[in-house]
């Protein structure tokens, strides 16, 4: 009897020991400052450069700073210029940047600069893309490089999952976001050991990166959006009606992202590719506006500063048109990210239902809406839950997020997410 109740007890994952965790804490701390200044410079470098684009240089030459024009100027000359590194440089600045996602490929080392430059030009330039997935490519590959050089023992696989947790947790300046990418990774592959024990090492890494970014660049995501007490019902159904658009309207760029990708791969060259994206993202500009530009993130901030001062048609304008920039700047080969755009469209998307319903709390509508439409484009719960919950400085949110998060997700799920294979067919 006491042989079949052992036999029957459940088993138990036996704990890591520290003393195999601790060897890991230094080559982690390391890879985090270095990924963190990395992000660090790459940003600091490209907000000189459009310091210097979108204001001495206009002023000099009497044109508007957010003209049409200028616009149209530096958006085909964003183009000309990133084509011609993408043409001329070893490696290409990397693979098609449509077929990466945050999980990024080990590139050779020669590869590296070009990829710099060209993700340096496309922030200053405006096209709507933000750093994250070149950044953590050059971060992965400089982990490899370098960690199969110093400590030849360790792992190769320990290296990119350092860099990618410690990018991540530079970019939003909280390993919080990392640990949740890493558990939503862990879900799917075989482990050994406790989740604690297997997230110790590129957690120590994320904290590290989260620091240095914090203590040099000090990040921030909350919008100062009017304060949000206690929610009610109506609240639950307003989040979950809006973060249930929102993924249909992402949804819908998802679908079209393999045939905006399809018709600029048939110009072939990324000389014609990327001057006509150029083309195409001043007309979208000239459209929507110089909040339109870049990654977004400055621009959700003035959007959110004055929820009422634009009307439901503006607002959906604005959604519309960063929707349609991020597609143009990701299908024809600029490199950058699609969450920091989708925040923007998130946003913007909020703020026009609160501008059609006066009863949709701004801090609901905006949260909501960028849930909705990360759920969409990512497929990644947790990371769509996070940002969508530091927009707004409330813990309350946290819990109408999560009902809003079901009808989304039963939305979204077993559908594409906005990242292609090399074929060209999407990514499920």
């Amino acid at each position: 009897m006491v042989q079949d109740s052992a036999q029957q007890a459940p088993s138990v994952t036996p704990a890591t020991p520290a003393r195999t965790l601790m060897p890991s804490i230094l080559p982690a701390l390391a890879v985090g400052i270095l990924s963190s200044l990395v992000l660090v410079g790459v940003e600091v470098a490209a907000e000189e450069l459009q310091n210097v684009l979108w204001g001495p240089l206009p002023d000099a030459l009497g044109i508007g700073r957010y003209s049409v024009a200028w616009m149209f100027v530096m958006l085909f000359a964003t183009g000309v210029a990133v084509g011609l590194v993408v043409w001329k440089a070893p490696g290409h600045a990397g693979p098609d940047p449509a077929t990466i996602g945050l999980d990024a490929p080990v590139l050779p080392p020669v590869v590296l600069p070009g990829l710099l430059l060209v993700t340096a030009l496309m922030l200053a330039g405006g096209p709507s893309l933000g750093p994250e997935n070149p950044v953590i490519t050059v971060n992965v590959a400089l982990a490899a490089w370098l960690g199969a050089r110093l400590v030849p023992r360790a792992p190769g696989r320990v290296w990119p999952a350092l860099a990618e947790a410690a990018t991540i947790g530079a970019l939003f300046g909280t390993p919080v976001a990392a640990a949740l990418v890493i558990s939503e990774a862990l879900a799917g592959k075989e482990t050994r050991g406790l989740l604690w024990d297997n997230v110790f090492a590129p957690l120590t890494a994320a904290t590290a990166g989260a620091l240095t970014a914090t203590l040099i660049d000090h990040p921030s995501f909350d919008l100062d959006l009017p304060s949000f007490g206690r929610p009610d019902w109506s609240d639950l159904l307003a989040a979950a009606v809006v973060a249930a658009v929102a993924a249909v309207l992402g949804m819908a760029a998802v679908r079209a992202f393999p045939y905006v990708h399809g018709v600029f791969r048939r110009l072939r060259h990324p000389m014609l590719m990327l001057p006509a994206g150029g083309l195409v993202l001043g007309a979208l500009a000239a459209l929507g506006g110089h909040l339109t530009l870049f990654k977004g993130l400055e621009e959700i901030a003035e959007l959110a500063r004055d929820p009422d001062s634009r009307s439901a048609g503006e607002y959906a304008l604005l959604t519309v048109v960063k929707l349609a920039a991020l597609l143009v700047a990701a299908s024809c080969g600029f490199r950058g990210g699609r969450i920091f755009p989708a925040v923007f469209a998130g946003t913007a998307l909020g703020l026009g239902a609160h501008a059609l319903v006066p009863g949709v709390h701004p801090s609901i509508g905006v949260s909501a809406a960028v849930l909705g439409l990360l759920l969409a484009i990512t497929r990644q719960g947790w990371v769509s839950l996070f940002v969508a919950a530091v927009l707004v400085a409330s813990p309350a949110i946290i819990a109408v997020l999560c009902v809003a998060s079901l009808p989304a997700w039963l939305l979204v799920t077993g559908r594409p997410q906005m990242q292609l294979r090399p074929d060209g067919t999407p990514v499920r």
